[in-house]
This record gives C-alpha cells, sequence and structure tokens, in this order.
C-alpha cells in the first residue's frame, strides 16, 4: 500500500465512524460522504446542495439522497427550505459548546477508566495511533492528521469497552468539527495536539487520575479557547448571534 492509498484508506475510516449502523446502504454512504465533504469544508458553509446532483454523483435514486440530507439536518449540518433549497449551515459556536461539554465529560471518565485499569495492552493500539500521526504532522497532511485525529481517540473509547459512546458523541460533533478545521493549520497546532496526546497516554500509564483529567481537559478546550480569533479569520462561516 502506497502512502496516498494508506491516507485515503485513514480518512474513509475516519468517514466512517461518524457513518449510521448500516454503513452499507445507499443512504449510509451518500451521508458519510457529504458530511466528510461539510466537515473538511470542501463543501463552505451557505453552499447550495442540488439533490440532483447528488444523486447522480453517487449514482443513486434521490431517495437515499433524502435520507442522507434529513440525517445532516438532525445534526445541524444542513438546512432545507420547503420548494425551495437545501443550504449547508454555518457553524453554531453555542451548540459545539454544548458537545464540548459532554465529550469533556465522557472522554474524562474514558481516560480514567483506562488508568485504574493498568493494563498498558489496553493502549497498545492507541500507541500505534499516535506514531502514525506523528508521521502525519512531520509531512503536514492535514487530511491524514485529522482521521488519525479521530481513530486516536476512538481506540481510547474501545479499550475502555465503550465505543458506542464515541459514536453517540461523534453524530453531534460537526460543529466543532468544523471549528477544529479551521484551527488545524494554524502554526504550531499539530505539534500541540500530538504533545497533548503523549501527555494523556503518560498520565494513563502512570495511573495518575487528577494528571488524566487535567490533560484531557486542556486537550479538549483548546479549539474552544480559539473561537474569537478563528471567527475573527473566517466571519462568513458562523451564525451571527446579537
Amino acid at each position: 500500500m502506497n502512502f496516498g492509498s494508506l491516507s485515503e484508506a485513514l480518512i474513509k475510516a475516519s468517514d466512517d465512524l461518524t457513518a449510521p449502523s448500516q454503513q452499507g446502504t445507499a443512504a449510509a454512504r451518500v451521508y458519510a460522504r457529504l458530511r466528510a465533504r461539510i466537515i473538511s469544508l470542501e463543501l463552505l458553509p451557505d453552499t447550495v446542495l442540488s439533490r440532483a446532483e447528488i444523486a447522480r454523483e453517487h449514482q443513486v435514486s434521490q431517495s437515499p439522497v433524502r435520507e442522507a440530507i434529513l440525517k445532516l439536518e438532525q445534526e445541524g449540518l444542513v438546512v432545507s427550505y420547503p420548494q425551495s433549497k437545501t443550504l449547508v449551515t454555518r457553524i453554531d459556536t453555542e451548540q459545539a459548546r454544548e458537545t464540548q461539554f459532554l465529550r469533556i465529560s465522557v472522554e474524562i471518565e474514558v481516560a480514567k477508566t483506562l488508568a485504574k485499569a493498568g493494563n498498558p495492552d489496553l493502549l497498545l493500539p492507541t500507541i500505534r495511533v499516535l506514531k502514525m500521526q506523528k508521521m502525519a504532522g512531520e509531512d503536514h497532511d492535514i487530511p491524514e492528521f485529522t482521521a488519525l485525529d479521530r481513530l486516536f481517540h476512538l481506540s481510547l473509547f474501545q479499550a475502555a469497552g465503550v465505543a458506542s459512546l464515541w459514536h453517540l458523541i461523534s453524530g453531534r460533533s460537526g460543529h466543532i468539527d468544523r471549528l477544529r478545521t479551521l484551527n488545524l493549520p494554524d502554526p504550531g497546532k499539530m505539534a500541540q495536539v500530538l504533545d497533548l496526546h503523549e501527555r494523556i497516554l503518560a498520565a494513563i500509564t502512570a495511573g495518575d487520575i487528577d494528571e488524566v483529567e487535567l490533560q484531557v481537559r486542556e486537550h479538549l478546550s483548546g479549539t474552544m479557547a480559539s473561537i474569537p480569533a478563528i471567527i475573527e479569520a473566517h466571519p462568513d462561516h458562523f451564525e451571527k448571534r446579537d
């Protein structure tokens, strides 16, 4: 497998993490692809989505396209106007904050569970993912780095035996994931992510519960702390609030 195909495989695996349970259905495939394009900002906020064009592109009827659009509407990533058009929504920072609150709470407990388990073998898949993510960072391959970032966190949930919670949170993460897409190219951001991943694993391995909470909280708060700067740099990506 060459580097390019490896990157594509990782990105597809990352996309599949948030797909509906029936991943083999046409609707699920359309949903996963559209969601990935929205999260990566290939489809920018306010982009008009043509259901007929989506159906042609994916070689499906409009029925699975309607199902995929409905799922994206439920996540707040698109909005449809009756007898009119479907638009990609702007980023909702309040919804992103709610998701962050949920994710911090759950992921701290996941990391604490692993720290208390005292079983280093549980972390072996996560360590392997981190090694690959470091290589992606060295190459400044943002799509691959992002895919591996999701796999890093999923592997922790899997190690703790609560992978279904990752899927639950991921389904609410569209707005905060778009924030991360805007934040990740900033100078030093990828290095910061890698450093915090290492510190989280070190705290888990040491069984230091207080340090685990500190590092997870710091890691998952980084992008939210940068919201004012991100909005200033990309004002057209965000919902306007009074």
